[in-house]
């Protein structure tokens, strides 16, 4: 049994803290500062997401993703309205109905598409499938870059669905989980996958580029940020010591770190497919566009992986594996990886030509 300590690839929350964060915190943490994100911290790492973005917008701080996702798809939308999403989406898997509760019941419309990104056109069809006052009314388009497959709108798409929501008067809120790994492997700004794209709110995370915990939620629309301080506060995720959550944002921004973490987790992740891809059998499930590799397994192999200490998802099946690189990712550990899934799968496919022999003794 491996050491439980040793890096894994399960998610890249399971990574600590990058030392720019640590470093950021450590400054906040001397003296005294004002609560509530009335500090220079929060007002400068706003400033710095206004510089990032090129445009005026509302910046918010939560702890973490399900509230940023939860809380922005509510103030877009009433509790008769509901949000269309990818059938996949985080929020409708993964969120244990947060949505739904914090907009206090609106409802999610999934729609289906290749690689887990919804297209113009699947969204179309769910707008024009009713318009009765006995439907709930769609609102919002939430869109995921980069998806929950580890695919990337292309610019073309998202401009494709902003012409239709424009069409139909719908928002478009973005799940920002991997928003950074989108920025570094599409090579565009994020202004231009964003606003300049036609997406009204963006989540964009924190704890999966190397902080310890939060997420910014960036209203481009400002009018629809009215009072949405006070929705967090209500939510418990009004921050009292804000500048714990907004000073590591200054240390990712400042520095740098936010794009270099990102393009280091996406290298990993391309080394990691092309260190798979020289094994016989290995199947990807979906193009490997960002910081997460998704293959196909036996059973057995995955089992035998775990005996081994080896942490990771299993997603569409039972063979289906998800294995995500973050910003401290190693090369090394990256080989003893693929060194013990080729091993299980030779083992397997000997035991399987074994078998086949002696059934047909």
């Amino acid at each position: 049994m491996m050491n439980a300590n040793l890096e894994q690839f399960a998610s890249d929350n399971y990574s600590g803290m990058c030392p720019e964060v640590l470093e950021y915190m450590l400054q906040a943490n001397q003296g005294h500062a004002p609560a509530y994100g009335n500090d220079s911290w929060t007002q400068k790492a706003a400033d710095l997401f206004r510089e990032l973005f090129e445009t005026d917008c509302e910046v918010f701080f939560v702890f973490n993703g399900t509230a940023a996702n939860s809380l922005s798809l509510a103030a877009l939308c009433q509790s008769y309205h509901s949000v269309i999403c990818h059938e996949m989406a985080h929020i409708e898997t993964d969120e244990c109905g947060a949505p739904e509760f914090a907009s206090n019941g609106s409802k999610l419309l999934l729609g289906k598409g290749q690689n887990g990104k919804l297209t113009a056109e699947a969204i179309e069809t769910i707008v024009t499938k009713r318009n009765d006052i006995h439907y709930p009314k769609p609102k919002v388009i939430s869109l995921t870059q980069a998806t929950e497959v580890g695919t990337l709108y292309t610019i073309d798409e998202l401009l494709a669905i902003h012409e239709i929501a424009q069409k139909h008067h719908l928002r478009i809120h973005m799940d920002g989980a991997r928003f950074a790994n989108a920025v570094v492997a599409m090579n565009k700004t994020p202004a231009e996958l964003t606003w300049k794209s036609g997406v009204d709110v963006l989540c964009f995370c924190g704890t999966k580029n190397g902080m310890a915990m939060g997420e910014a939620i960036i209203f481009f629309n400002r009018q629809l940020a009215e009072d949405f301080d006070y929705r967090c506060k209500q939510a418990g995720q009004l921050a009292s010591k804000m500048r714990f959550i907004s000073a590591p944002w200054l240390g990712l921004l400042e520095t740098g770190a936010w794009f270099r973490n990102a393009s280091h987790a996406n290298q990993c992740a391309a080394y990691l497919e092309n260190q798979l891809l020289t094994i016989e059998g290995i199947e990807l499930m979906f193009p490997r566009q960002a910081n997460a590799v998704f293959i196909k397994l036996p059973e057995s192999v995955i089992q035998a992986l775990y005996t081994k200490g080896w942490q990771f998802y299993t997603f569409i099946g039972a063979e289906g594996v998800r294995l995500m690189c973050s910003w401290n990712s190693t090369q090394e550990r990256i080989d003893q990886l693929v060194a013990d899934i080729r091993e299980q799968l030779e083992s397997t496919q000997l035991r399987s030509v074994r078998q086949t022999l002696t059934s047909g003794q």
